[in-house]
């Protein structure tokens, strides 16, 4: 894949001025929130609508065609569990920048996700488990094979499926953080693309820990061969980090202003 990926995050329907925004279609707090990550390095901007049971398909080919028609058609990740708005947002999709990104699909009651990115000829987040936390290494490698076989089956390059080994709290769940990352490594010598998100890992630490956790286990995934993340990257230390690992994995020519690449 190359240099790695960011996925902004912050747009997103748990956000109380994002839902506001959404339920009056509102552009300017989600243009905002837009314009500050792609210019904090953000490639794609996650599109988060939630249930969106009651307009969905209305809802996300506004956001599109708000988002792509303001930004230069950026790519996005679109990002509900109402799969009619996720091919309403297809259907205006401008692929100048990308595919679009189904996020997610897993392995059990959202698989049909992965069906659906095969249709439409997109790329899919396949999350490694089936509605409860992976047990293991190896019910994680289980379900990235299914998901794998899956997809294929109908056609899909590997290259369009990104693996989300499950990113957990580190805090109460520090005893799984090592089988993720064992699972990221696991996928990188299948030669597959990875990401998730990982944000998750620092939830519910006091706000001053939050960006050296995510950095720490961002560095940690990364030198496992993780190749995408759905972050904030408003988070400078993140970022930071984020580019820091791409100069030392050779993924681009190093410059004393790198930083600012």
């Amino acid at each position: 894949m190359g240099r790695f990926i960011i996925i902004g995050e912050r747009i997103h329907c748990i956000s109380p001025v994002i839902r506001e925004a959404m339920n009056t279609m509102n552009p300017e707090p989600i243009l905002a929130r837009a314009k500050e990550q792609l210019d904090a390095g953000a490639t794609y901007i996650d599109v988060n609508i939630g249930p969106a049971e009651s307009n969905g398909p209305e809802l996300m080919t506004w956001a599109v065609k708000l988002l792509q028609e303001n930004f230069n058609n950026v790519p996005l990740a679109l990002d509900t569990a109402n799969k009619a708005a996720i091919e309403a947002g297809i259907a205006v999709y401008n692929r100048d920048k990308g595919k679009p990104i189904v996020n997610s699909a897993d392995a059990g009651d959202r698989l049909s996700y992965v069906d659906l990115a095969a249709a439409n000829d997109a790329i899919v987040i396949a999350l490694c488990s089936k509605g409860a936390v992976p047990g293991s290494l190896d019910e994680i490698m289980g379900f990235c094979q299914e998901l794998l076989e899956h997809g294929m089956m109908l056609g899909m390059e590997p290259t369009d499926m990104w693996f989300d080994p499950l990113f957990l709290v580190a805090k109460g769940m520090q005893d799984k953080q090592q089988q993720i990352l064992d699972a990221i490594k696991g996928f990188a010598e299948m030669g597959l693309n990875s990401t998730g998100g990982l944000s998750n890992v620092s939830n519910g630490m006091p706000k001053e820990l939050r960006p050296i956790m995510d950095s720490a286990m961002l560095a940690m995934s990364m030198a496992n061969g993780l190749t995408s993340a759905i972050v904030n990257p408003c988070d400078r230390r993140l970022i930071e980090t984020m580019k820091s690992c791409d100069i030392l994995k050779d993924n681009y020519m190093y410059a004393d202003s790198y930083l600012d690449l």
